[in-house]
């Protein structure tokens, strides 16, 4: 083997170690003799001065983070498992790698500490009933707390509340109680209106004594036609009244 061919050989492993190719959703940030560069690089060939840079591949793509379950207490001390799924993006390559050791497990566990505090400090009223006020604020919060590392959380939803059987249970005894409650007094709204609607056509009906005659036989016609086995005997309304009017002269 002649030197020339040493020599070419070495500079094709050389070459190949120089050239590095980066996907179009990565960024490659490059340390030279222990030294972050200023600009990642990438997408595409990227050559690097081999051994002296060192990189690591930071991928630019939206995490999906499932957060697990925790169990809190709300603040009218009720114990309940909630989980919640977060979805964040690195924007910053050279904060992601040098600000923090892990940017995925340290995202992780500071949204599982913020969904305890955010979540402790409610009631489960407003829980069961607030999601997107939570979400909202859980993902101003989360995305505050992680701005230094280069990390933007787009997005934090609240998934699931999971309850005890016995707690269920009461809730739903209250649930009903409550819907009774507006049944009776819709009812008793009904007969206060139905009870105004009689007072003002009997007010009518004394300024006008003939209204109450056709009242009488409109009466018999529908009773007639429901039941066509009853045998009616109108007596005149004139009778009533004379004999009403002479029992209140007496």
């Amino acid at each position: 083997m002649t030197t020339t061919t040493i020599i070419i050989g070495v500079l094709v492993v050389y070459i190949a170690n120089c050239v590095k190719i980066i996907t179009e959703y990565e960024r490659a940030v490059v340390f030279r003799l222990g030294r972050v560069l200023r600009e990642p690089k990438g997408p595409g060939l990227i050559f690097i001065i081999w051994p002296i840079d060192r990189i690591l591949k930071v991928s630019l793509r939206t995490i999906t983070l499932d957060v697990p379950s925790q169990d809190i207490i709300t603040k009218d001390n009720v114990s309940a498992k909630v989980n919640a799924v977060a979805y964040f993006k690195v924007i910053d390559p050279i904060k992601a790698i040098i600000e923090v050791q892990n940017y995925e497990f340290a995202t992780s566990q500071m949204a599982q500490t913020t969904l305890r505090s955010v979540l402790g400090e409610m009631e489960l009223d407003g829980i069961l009933s607030e999601r997107e006020k939570i979400n909202n604020k859980l993902q101003v919060i989360l995305d505050k707390q992680t701005d230094p590392w280069g990390i933007k959380v787009s997005n934090v939803a609240v998934k699931h509340v999971d309850l005890t059987e016995e707690l269920k249970r009461a809730m739903a005894r209250q649930a009903e109680a409550e819907r009774e409650r507006r049944a009776k007094v819709i009812a008793a709204e009904g007969e206060y209106q139905a009870a105004e609607k009689i007072c003002q056509a009997a007010d009518k009906m004394q300024k006008s004594p003939m209204s109450l005659q056709l009242r009488y036989l409109q009466t018999l016609i529908e009773i007639g036609s429901e039941s066509n086995t009853t045998t009616l005997f109108p007596i005149p309304i004139d009778l009533l009244s004379a004999i009403t009017g002479k029992k209140g002269t007496a």
